[in-house]
């Protein structure tokens, strides 16, 4: 589908080094937005005076090359700093989401066995409930502050950058591996598909723990010449937009979830800073993309890629991609499907993660466990997960699609779909579905909402179990936990 390339070689180089203090000091790098109202613009040359002190601390406290630190922080100046205090010294970060409760923290503590752990005192009962064996310390800016700072590490493509953990959509969550070849790889998402230009400024919304924060939050920013925008606050959609007009962002990445709610919630309003939107994580959904379009005339890029991968797939600057899609390989990277599964070409993924759990990453094409669809102009469009297609008497059904169709009804503000037991189907189409404010679900409602679905698809695949709820079950980076969703036995 796209003409393989090999993934080039990586010197021995240290990202801080050889990218990030290269910069002129006095460009600006990151705008922090703290919960309490503060704002501040941090220079390149600030950042790397304060990743430089942090790094020496780390060291004070037997950090190094190789030695996992976990963070529990929020997307605050802090998580920067420990990532570039991390690449500086090879010590590979644990960035967790401020979601995570005590038994997940656990379960992280024991998989990674990080040597050292910055926790924001808001996380603290939460990490000591978890046992940490290992120095904790909480956030400071005596931390990053007065050290000298240490040698920069010499490290090849192979050493550790990053310690992440799958989101559990399906099982338990794996501890993922990359390299610093993920770091210096992120070159090709960043000008292939989230595209920001010099001296703009990219608001990356996902949360510290999310594999796209990891990627996404600073460094494809960065690698664009661009600079970051964090913001420490829960999603609200009306100060979401605000936000945007007030620090005149110029390129804006969101989880599907989040454009959705926005669409959903009234009118979106003038963002005439904003030139470019990008989402990725799970499907947007033709509905929310069609409402964007509308009403500010951006075209929002999906994308596609895994914690294992990387970005791999995107709309890319220039193109118009058909709603719903999640684009095109990107340059260079190599897929193909195989009975109806993406299967994605190592060699040409310069992102491709090294192993789970310490261990060698499979040989051959990597299985993503996605079935995905083709138009004949090649563009890719997911349809579910492997194990979340509904086989309902002999029919295939992916739940994207129908969750596209419920979704352009009025009285649905989110919805999962999944298969439910049957005897005489052996699986049927079951809706959990999320009402928007002020609408009551009733029987009459279900059937409408059947004979829509009816309308906007092909018949065999409307919902024959529909069921309402407050909310839908989630993992940290906002995707939905179909196999939580259970319904009602009275449904």
């Amino acid at each position: 589908m796209a003409a393989p390339s090999a993934v080039p070689d990586y010197p021995r180089a240290n990202f801080v080094r050889d990218v990030v203090a290269r910069r002129p000091d006095g460009d600006r790098a990151v705008v922090t937005l703290d919960a309490d109202g503060t704002r501040r613009e941090w220079t390149y040359g600030e950042l790397v005076t304060a990743a430089g002190a942090l790094a020496a601390t780390f060291a004070e406290h037997g950090a190094g090359r190789g030695t996992p630190v976990l963070t529990l922080v929020g997307s605050r100046v802090e998580y920067v700093l420990t990532i570039l205090a991390g690449l500086w010294l090879g010590a590979p970060v644990l960035p967790c989401s401020e979601q995570l409760r005590p038994k997940d923290v656990a379960l992280r503590l024991e998989r990674a066995r990080p040597g050292l752990v910055l926790c924001d005192a808001r996380n603290r009962a939460v990490l000591d409930a978890a046992a940490p064996d290992c120095v904790v310390l909480e956030p400071s800016e005596e931390l990053w502050s007065g050290g000298q700072a240490p040698p920069f590490a010499d490290l090849d493509e192979r050493d550790p950058s990053f310690v992440l953990f799958t989101s559990g959509t399906s099982g338990e969550p794996k501890l993922v591996t990359h390299g610093q070849r993920y770091v210096w790889g992120e070159t090709l998402q960043a000008t292939s598909w989230m595209a920001a230009r010099p001296g703009e400024l990219v608001w990356s919304t996902a949360a510290p723990g999310w594999s796209k924060s990891a990627r996404n939050c600073f460094l494809a920013p960065w690698l664009g010449g661009a600079a970051a925008l964090l913001q420490d606050r829960r999603f609200d959609a009306a100060e979401r937009l605000s936000t945007i007009r007030t620090e005149q962002v110029d390129v804006l990445c969101m989880a599907p979830t989040e454009y959705r709610l926005i669409a959903a919630s009234g009118p979106i309003g003038p963002l005439p800073s904003l030139r470019r939107a990008v989402t990725a994580g799970e499907p947007l959904g033709v509905p929310a993309f069609e409402a964007w379009r509308a009403q500010t005339g951006l075209e929002i890029s999906d994308g596609y890629g895994q914690t294992e991968t990387g970005q791999v797939t995107g709309v890319q600057p220039g193109e118009t991609g058909p709603p719903g899609s999640m684009g095109r390989p990107l340059p260079g990277v190599r897929v193909r499907l195989d009975d109806g599964e993406l299967l994605v070409d190592p060699s040409t993924v310069p992102t491709f993660f090294l192993g789970y759990d310490g261990g060698v990453a499979p040989e051959g094409w990597w299985h993503t466990g996605d079935q995905v669809r083709q138009d004949d102009d090649g563009w890719l469009f997911f349809v579910a997960r492997t194990d979340d297609v509904i086989i309902s008497a002999g029919y295939r059904i992916g739940p994207v699609e129908v969750e596209s169709a419920l979704q352009t009804h009025a009285a649905v503000r989110e919805c999962a779909v999944l298969g439910v037991p049957d005897d005489d189907r052996g699986m049927v189409v079951g809706a959990a579905v999320v009402l928007q404010p002020g609408v009551t679900g009733s029987d009459e409602l279900v059937r409408e909402l059947q004979q829509h679905a009816r309308e906007e698809t092909a018949p065999y695949k409307y919902p024959r179990r529909v069921w309402f709820v407050d909310e839908l079950p989630k993992t940290t980076s906002g995707k939905v936990i179909r196999a939580q969703l259970t319904p009602p036995t009275t449904a």
